[in-house]
């Protein structure tokens, strides 16, 4: 795992340090060494941070070059089958590293190389002879990728802070619209990003660019994977997923440094440690966190599964005031806004779990492809005709009930189909939704949602698939994903995501809902291959996300930040919210509608990150 970076200048020379200047900022991504080179004409300059996980000698360190002295590459990720990979097309390696077999194989096979690759990339190649560079992502985007592109010049890097460390020459002005998405879904989705002038590099995609300008051209969508006909038989499905994990599972064990898993004690992460430790001769390394302070604790779940497989557990409780105290790593951590609380826990464990590892599996991707989320049920319900036609009475008798009515009266708040999927996610999620901010938004920081949310249903898909299909393309990858590499990479820990392994993604998304949602048990088939690995009995308890009481914190610890980012003075600084408005919400959330604490969150740290660039 490591931090790559470029520049590409079609018409003019660059300054040599810039690279430079990129690749320091992300020296956290890639500790063990720092490298780049500058083509002859000075018009192209790649860097790139190295994390040691696969050969660790300094071979293995780049930007390397390809065996014909042609081609130099960056490369981000992993390739689990490299191996497999360098036998087929026959390829003599010089190292025990993946990067010299995906150097060589582009050699070989050109641009569609990347078909043949089974991992998680965002990777460069510079063609000297051509003057040709070309980019490339992973199918899902669990590498990051950013992009500026203007004036004829491309800067890239795995961070937004490294292409930051160029504004002076390189102006960078905020995307209103960018604001407007956050404050919807609580990230910013792809392309976008919290500046004009640079861009979320699409997942599944390619760019090539030379003296013509650049070409960016898709190579893969799980849309033209699925199929007229759905897996339906239980006993075969059963089977063909459990091989699939497994085959991922042991691909993602590939490593030359110490390993683990993170163990919440849910359903995902448990499949994932259980065929772990399937696997292994030895026991593995497991990591799971607790609140000390908290009522409800999901640490002693995970104890109990890592006791039953026999794993080496570490368990760390820590108080609030450790967890608060990486507060402002958010800001330093995710470069633009980003509201998911979760982060914190997430960069907590990671920086536990790196005292005693260099890489772990995460079970991140479940939900999604199995129907674990309770958001999925909304989209079945409001997809019933009946409630389509009653939805303005139903949502007013809610919303004179308690307050856990009162925000579900906001699902039957929408106006059309079109636009439901994410209407769902921001009332489950607690955010804002379209009719909320016409209400807290200045006229000019109105936009909408540039994101297609009935691609699923246009595929023939019912409400709960679409649904899931609409948080495969956005939720998962840019926020879930985001948020798992930049926490784990903060502390230069590598984390891999076996449920995504593309070849369990086009599988899945083909497996009938009735095998996913069966009698009212979400994630149905996931848990049968888990229970031949883990008793049942461990996992008959409500689900319990991975998440921090912010909605008690910002009434008490954390008052400051509201007390701070919530005052008019900062709200009038920027010209993007109807400061009474706000100061209703807030006014409403301290006297006793707590649910409404995300939208305050939101808000706080959008001020907080307008006040700090």
């Amino acid at each position: 795992m490591c931090g790559i970076a470029g520049i590409f200048s079609l018409n003019s020379k660059l300054n040599p340090s810039w690279i430079k200047q990129m690749t320091k900022s992300m020296a956290h991504r890639g500790p063990d060494a720092d490298g780049n080179f500058v083509s002859e004409n000075e018009k192209l300059a790649l860097g790139h941070r190295r994390l040691s996980i696969v050969d660790l000698s300094a071979a293995a360190h780049q930007p390397m070059f390809s065996h014909c002295g042609r081609y130099v590459m960056v490369f981000n990720g992993e390739i689990y089958n490299y191996k497999e990979l360098a036998a087929k097309h026959k390829i003599k390696a010089n190292t025990s590293s993946d990067s010299e077999v995906v150097l060589e194989l582009f050699v070989l096979l050109g641009k569609d190389f990347v078909n043949e690759l089974n991992g998680m990339f965002a990777l460069s190649i510079y063609d000297k002879k051509e003057e040709k560079l070309w980019l490339f992502r992973d199918r899902v985007g669990i590498k990051p990728l950013y992009f500026y592109w203007k004036n004829e010049t491309l800067i890239f890097a795995s961070e937004l802070k490294a292409i930051k460390q160029l504004k002076e020459e390189f102006a960078l002005s905020i995307n209103k619209k960018a604001i407007y998405n956050y404050l919807r879904l609580g990230y910013i989705p792809e392309p976008m990003s919290i500046f004009n002038e640079v861009r979320k590099f699409p997942a599944g995609s390619l760019m090539s660019i030379n003296a013509d300008g650049y070409k960016i051209e898709s190579y893969w969508k799980l849309k033209d994977k699925i199929k007229k006909e759905q897996f339906t038989d239980e006993k075969s499905a059963k089977k063909e997923l459990d091989d699939l994990l497994k085959s991922s599972v042991n691909y993602r064990m590939m490593a030359d440094v110490p390993f683990g898993t993170f163990l919440s004690g849910g359903i995902d992460s448990s499949t994932v440690t259980a065929l772990a430790q399937n696997i292994s001769e030895t026991p593995i390394n497991t990591f799971s966190i607790g609140f000390k302070e908290s009522s409800y604790n999901e640490a002693k779940f995970a104890k109990e599964i890592a006791t039953y497989l026999g794993t080496n557990h570490h368990e760390f409780m820590v108080s609030y005031n450790e967890a608060i105290d990486h507060f402002d790593s958010i800001l330093k951590a995710y470069d633009e806004p980003f509201a998911d609380s979760s982060a914190i826990p997430t960069m907590l464990v990671s920086k536990l779990a790196r005292q005693h590892v260099t890489m772990t599996l995460s079970g991140d991707g479940g939900d999604e492809q199995f129907l674990g989320y309770g958001m999925y049920n909304w989209a079945k319900r409001l997809d019933n005709p009946l409630v389509k036609l009653f939805g303005k009475p139903l949502r007013y008798a809610f919303s004179k009930s308690n307050q856990r009515h009162k925000r579900a009266s906001d699902m039957f708040g929408y106006t059309e189909d079109a636009t439901l999927p994410s209407h769902i996610f921001s009332v489950e999620q607690y955010f804002f939704t379209d009719n909320d901010l016409k209400n807290i938004l200045n006229p000019d920081s109105i936009f909408a949602l540039d994101i297609n949310e009935t691609e699923g249903k246009d595929l023939g898909l019912n409400a709960q698939e679409n649904q899931a299909f609409f948080d495969i393309n956005h939720y998962l990858k840019d926020d879930l994903l985001v948020k798992v590499d930049r926490a784990s990479m903060q502390y230069s820990l590598e984390t891999r995501v076996p449920l995504l392994d593309h070849r369990v993604l086009e599988y899945s998304v083909n497996l009938s809902s009735d095998l996913k949602i069966k009698n009212g048990e979400s994630k149905y088939l996931l848990k049968q291959v888990l229970y031949d690995y883990v008793p049942k009995k461990y996992f008959d308890r409500p689900k319990w996300g991975f998440s921090i009481p912010i909605r008690f914190w910002l009434q008490n610890e954390l008052k400051y930040l509201p007390d701070k980012y919530l005052s008019e003075n900062v709200l009038a600084k920027y010209g993007i919210f109807n400061i009474a408005q706000v100061k209703d919400i807030e006014r409403r959330y301290f006297a006793g509608e707590d649910y409404l604490f995300n939208k305050i969150w939101a808000i706080i740290l959008l001020n907080q990150w307008l006040e700090n660039n």
